[in-house]
């Protein structure tokens, strides 16, 4: 028989599905080849490039089919939208590189920083100073008992933070190989962070914003960039109001399944998101996850921006790029070229970090 016929596996799956293993990066099955991360090869002609569209559209040429350039009056930068995905704004390279370095930094210092709660919360309880903690090498080792002392390294008191019933985990440089002690190496926690929550805690389990968790307010500087790039999607020319954050984060063979953002009330108000670090795939499905997803790059410094029918999509990041395609992150890795900045230019060399910022009410 000619043609091909599709595998009955796959035939169960929805098209949002099909174009998530299409992208999603796969290891070699062998040992060997394991150790060497051998990946196989995919197509990546039908992603789409903005950065490659904004230099077309600069040497006189033309926008691809289905994709046209927004105006929106007083935003001085490019944005581009799909004629068919309604209420879905891209624009790329919105953050200079020095304004990526600065998020970046303030994703790995200050944004995991209690109170706000990251996915290590739930099996740790707060945990400080957890990038510092990377850069000294310590390790997270379980606490003997409780105490009212502030203590030494970790430097706020035990008793406040052992009143919740989960054993505290307290920082200390490595001295001995006491098996007794329940420990982890604060670097191994950094590779593993996931998430982190700003402003308004979201609660996972819920799926709901949870009022009584206490928080601070999402800093000045990230409420005034969101402001700023929520612009050309807000309706009647209404100020965005940021009132919650979440962060993510991607290691190397990480990826977000398709998925709505739909807790907050008023879905006219857009989600701003914000990309840093290693390049990604994103894909942009519809109301059903049947319908076919479009598919475009999404690198350091560029801004998606979701509102009205757009909010009712089917959303996902099937792939980061990282150990390649090096030379797009050149100037940002450039900012952390400092011998103390080494755990950042390692980080960010094969991470990705995903801002993105609600109007919750």
């Amino acid at each position: 028989m000619y043609g091909t016929s599709e595998n009955p596996v796959d035939a169960e799956r929805t098209a949002f599905r099909r174009t998530e293993k299409l992208y999603k990066l796969y290891k070699a099955q062998t040992p060997r080849l394991r150790k060497s991360q051998a990946h196989r090869k995919t197509d990546l002609s039908n992603v789409v490039d903005f950065h490659s569209v904004l230099e077309s559209l600069k040497q006189g040429g033309v926008t691809p089919d289905g994709i046209f350039k927004y105006e929106c009056r007083g935003f001085n930068r490019p944005i581009f939208c799909f004629k068919e995905r309604s209420g879905f704004y891209f624009i790329p390279g919105a953050l200079t590189d020095d304004e990526q370095a600065y998020w970046i930094r303030e994703s790995l210092i200050s944004f995991p920083q209690p109170p706000n709660r990251t996915n290590h919360t739930e099996a740790y309880g707060p945990i400080f100073d957890l990038f510092d903690a990377v850069q000294n090498n310590k390790v997270l080792v379980e606490a003997k008992g409780t105490s009212s002392e502030v203590d030494p390294v970790v430097g706020h008191d035990k008793t406040n933070l052992n009143s919740r019933r989960f054993l505290f985990f307290e920082y200390c440089m490595i001295t001995d190989n006491d098996e007794s002690c329940k420990s982890v190496t604060a670097s191994v926690l950094l590779r593993k962070l996931r998430w982190s929550t700003l402003g308004l805690q979201f609660d996972w389990s819920k799926r709901n914003y949870d009022l009584s968790l206490p928080h601070k307010k999402i800093p000045d500087a990230l409420c005034l960039v969101a402001k700023k790039m929520a612009v050309p999607a807000m309706p009647n020319g209404e100020e965005f109001q940021p009132e919650a954050a979440i962060v993510n984060y991607f290691g190397p063979s990480d990826m977000l399944g398709g998925h709505l953002d739909d807790m907050e009330k008023d879905w006219s108000k857009p989600i701003v998101s914000i990309s840093l670090g290693c390049k990604a795939i994103f894909l942009l499905g519809g109301k059903s996850k049947e319908d076919i997803p479009i598919s475009m790059f999404l690198r350091s410094g560029d801004v998606v921006l979701m509102a009205g029918e757009a909010r009712e999509c089917f959303h996902g990041v099937p792939r980061i790029f990282a150990h390649s395609d090096q030379a797009d992150n050149a100037a940002l890795i450039s900012q952390f070229s400092n011998e103390a900045d080494l755990c950042f230019r390692e980080y960010i060399r094969t991470s990705r970090i995903n801002i993105n910022i609600r109007q919750v009410n």
